[in-house]
């Protein structure tokens, strides 16, 4: 049923862009730490080349991605098809917060739509790109994309944001160090 790739192959690459969401799964090295999964929707994934993609990290309420990528590097992202045929794909790597003073973070930003609300960009290197059946992923119909987390964004000044940041985003739920501050 499941198979395991060499690269992101055309036909995973085509498949991966009609999919709506996406889920971010990441952990602390620290054995009694929190695993953490996250929800992505919206246009903010890019695949750069056969063994990397990036997307775009917005502002939010917590910061467990960044700071366990910080940390210990291992991440996964998943896409389900809820429409079509049934598929999970996973990419297993090895994650880089890039922060808006990296280098790079300047060069992969114009791939991206504008938004009020970026934090960062999360680069991952893909070690390991599996599919597997989905046969148990409901159908489920897309309405719409929300846009709640642009508006509030964009209601919000640079300094109202970083102040958010410094409030929310310093560590993650464990402690670990999250987005920096000051």
């Amino acid at each position: 049923m499941g198979k395991t790739y060499d690269s992101l192959t055309p036909s995973l690459i085509e498949w991966i862009g009609e999919q709506r969401v996406f889920f971010i799964s990441t952990a602390p090295l620290a054995a009694d730490g929190h695993v953490n999964c996250s929800p992505k929707g919206g246009d903010c994934l890019r695949i750069l080349s056969e063994h990397e993609v990036a997307y775009l990290d917005l502002t939010g309420s917590g910061v467990e991605t960044i700071a366990h990528v910080q940390e210990n590097k291992r991440i996964v992202v998943m896409f389900c098809a809820f429409e079509g045929p049934p598929k999970i794909v996973r990419i297993h790597g090895e994650g880089e917060v890039l922060l808006p003073d990296h280098a790079d973070f300047a060069q992969l930003r114009p791939l991206f739509p504008a938004n009020a609300g970026t934090r960062s960009i999360i680069r991952i290197r893909a070690n390991r790109i599996s599919d597997s059946c989905g046969f148990t992923v409901p159908f489920m119909d897309f309405v719409k994309p929300r846009d709640t987390l642009d508006r509030w964004a964009e209601k919000k000044s640079a300094a109202e944001l970083a102040e958010y940041r410094s409030l929310k985003n310093r560590e993650s739920i464990d402690g670990i160090p999250g987005y920096p501050v000051g």
